[in-house]
């Protein structure tokens, strides 16, 4: 009897473990080391190519308030992006932001509406979107203009 009772827990235990047979693990999802945010990836194509891009997503407004704020680094291909849903309005400042940026407004069609290009770090003036918009990328100050990236190319998360 013992030797049964044995033999049924041991198959339950087994029947429950990932991997054998039930449900396998959720995918963990990236994140980043300093944020903690999900880290995905972004696509801009523009006239000069494909150009890819791993951000950080800003999904909530404590996250959004805070982006990039006391961040010393980013790297030539990284960024945050702000989603924005349902499309509108936009307007960022520099507080607390030590390195330069590039804001790059993507309009809800996914086209870059405007960018402004090289924000001062510490700067209290508004840099705002032409029109609503579906989200901004945040990418490192004259990065856009190095890479070709202007108004008009396509950005996609």
């Amino acid at each position: 009897m013992r030797h049964l009772l044995f033999a049924l827990l041991a198959a339950t235990l087994v029947a429950c473990s990932p991997g054998a047979g039930g449900a396998a693990p959720a995918a963990s999802k990236a994140a980043h080391p300093e944020s903690g945010l999900e880290v995905i990836p972004l696509t801009v194509t523009s006239a000069s190519g494909v150009h890819r891009f791993k951000v950080e997503v800003a999904g909530s407004a404590m996250d959004q308030a805070k982006g990039l704020m006391f961040r010393t680094k980013l790297g030539p291909d990284e960024g945050m992006i702000f989603p924005m849903s349902p499309p509108r309005g936009a307007s960022f400042w520099m507080k607390n932001t030590v390195i330069s940026l590039d804001l790059i407004f993507v309009a809800p069609d996914g086209r870059i509406s405007n960018i402004a290009a090289n924000a001062v770090p510490y700067n209290l003036a508004p840099l705002t979107s032409i029109g609503p918009v579906k989200g901004v990328l945040e990418i490192p100050g004259g990065r856009a203009a190095e890479l070709g990236i202007a108004p008009g190319d396509k950005v996609a998360w």
